[in-house]
C-alpha cells in the first residue's frame, strides 16, 4: 500500500482536505466553509476536518495557506481575521503527532501544476492565481523561488499603470485592476449596478459586449505584468488559475497579445500561457508533493 499524506487547502471562504498518495491519487476529499470569525476557530475547523480522514500509513500532514508561512511555523493570512502570527505548524504537530508542513498556497499551486497539471515536468514555470487577490508561485531550474522574506511572487503589486492611485498601497496596482474586486468595480461603472466578477465572466462568455470589454481590459493589464515576468524569469510556461481564470481565452488572448508585444522577443516566443488543468485540486496535490519531497524524498521525487 502506497504511503500517503493528509493535506488541506485553506482559503478565506472554504477549507478543502483529502488523502493523497505518491501517485497523486486523491481520496476522501471533503470541503467545509472557513469560519468567518477567524482566529482559533479556523484552526479548530481545519484540525477537525483533517482528523476525519483515514490516518493509516500516513507519512505527513500538509496545509497550504492564503498568505505567508514563516520559517518559525507561524502564518500571516490577511483574509483570515486574527492570523497575523498564527502558530499553525506547532498546533497541528501537537494534535496529530505527525511531521507537519505549512506552505503558502501559491507555492503549492505551482508545485501541483508542475507535478500533475498543465506544466507537467516543467522546470521553469510560474503559476498566477487570480481571484480576490493575485499571487504567483515560481519554479526556476526545478526549485521554488521564495525570496529573502518568503515574499517572492507578490505579482499583485506589479505596476501596469503610469499614474499612482492611493488604493495601490493596500493591494497593489495589478490586483486593483485585474483581481475579482477590481474587475467588478470596472463593470459597475458600465452596468450602473452592483455586479461581481463571476457574473461578469458569465455575461462575457454569453456574448455581452460590455462584459467582454471589461475582461479584455483586465487581460491587457495581466499581459503587461506577465511580459515583465517573462523578461525576468524566462519561464517555459505560465499557468493561470483562480476564479477569474474561468474567463478562459477572453482573458488569456489579450494577455498573450500583450506579452508578444512587450516581452523580450525570444522569451515571448518560447513561453506558453495556459489555463490551470487542476483547478481547485492544484493546492491539495501541490502540498502533498511538497510533503513527499520533504519527508520521503526518494519516494516523492517525480521530476
Amino acid at each position: 500500500m502506497s504511503r500517503a499524506a493528509l493535506v488541506a487547502d485553506l482559503g478565506g471562504t472554504k477549507i478543502a482536505a483529502a488523502r493523497i498518495d505518491h501517485a497523486g491519487r486523491m481520496t476522501d476529499r471533503r470541503v467545509i466553509p472557513t469560519p468567518p470569525q477567524g482566529g482559533h476557530a479556523v484552526v479548530d475547523a481545519l484540525a477537525d476536518l483533517l482528523s476525519q480522514l483515514p490516518a493509516e500509513d500516513v507519512c505527513a500532514l500538509g496545509v497550504d495557506v492564503p498568505g505567508l508561512s514563516r520559517a518559525d511555523g507561524t502564518v500571516w493570512a490577511p483574509n483570515i481575521p486574527g492570523w497575523e502570527r498564527m502558530p499553525l505548524g506547532a498546533i497541528l504537530t501537537r494534535r496529530f503527532r505527525l511531521s507537519v508542513l505549512v506552505e503558502s498556497d501559491r507555492n503549492a499551486f505551482v508545485t501541483g501544476e508542475s507535478w500533475l497539471g498543465a506544466a507537467g515536468n516543467c522546470r521553469d514555470v510560474v503559476f498566477v492565481a487570480i481571484g480576490t487577490g493575485i499571487g504567483a508561485g515560481i519554479i526556476s531550474g526545478g526549485r521554488l523561488i521564495r525570496g529573502s522574506g518568503e515574499l517572492a511572487g507578490c505579482l499583485g503589486w506589479m505596476a501596469t499603470r503610469e499614474r499612482y492611485r492611493p488604493e495601490y498601497k493596500a493591494v497593489g496596482c495589478l490586483e486593483s485592476h485585474t483581481a475579482g474586486p477590481g474587475i467588478a468595480r470596472a463593470a459597475e461603472r458600465l452596468f450602473s449596478r452592483p455586479i461581481d466578477a463571476r457574473e461578469i465572466v458569465a455575461l462575457a462568455r454569453g456574448g455581452d459586449s460590455k462584459a467582454a470589454a471589461v475582461i479584455r481590459a483586465a487581460g491587457r493589464d495581466l499581459g503587461l505584468a506577465l511580459a515583465n515576468v517573462v523578461d525576468v524569469l524566462n519561464p517555459e510556461m505560465i499557468v493561470i488559475g483562480g476564479g477569474v481564470a474561468a474567463a478562459g481565452n477572453l482573458l488569456l488572448d489579450p494577455a498573450r497579445d500583450a506579452v508578444k508585444q512587450w516581452a523580450q522577443p525570444l522569451a515571448a516566443r518560447q513561453v506558453k500561457i495556459r489555463r490551470s488543468r487542476l483547478g481547485s485540486r492544484a493546492g491539495l496535490l501541490g502540498i502533498a508533493k511538497l510533503c513527499f519531497d520533504r519527508f520521503e524524498p526518494r519516494k516523492g521525487r517525480s521530476r
